[in-house]
């Protein structure tokens, strides 16, 4: 389960993050390619946009329940 005080400093801020227990698998860019990217020098996934629509929020959700080591986190904040 994803932690707050884990998260990768390139997440934007907002109630999505991503933190250091990703692995790069690369699920939540495929998922939801408008809110989340790869750190290619660093190996890892980052939030870059926050869900601006149902159809994005949807999206990121899934991308949290595809992830495949709970990398990515929701506090429920806007």
């Amino acid at each position: 389960m994803a932690t707050k005080e884990n998260k990768y400093p390139e997440n934007v801020e907002g109630k999505y993050y991503v933190d250091d227990e990703c692995i790069a698998c690369d699920a939540c860019v495929l998922a939801a390619p408008d809110n989340f990217s790869m750190d290619e020098d660093d190996g890892h996934a980052f939030v870059t946009t926050q869900p601006r629509s149902e159809d994005e929020e949807d999206l990121c959700r899934e991308a949290m329940e595809a992830c495949p080591v709970e990398a990515i986190g929701n506090d429920g904040e806007s």
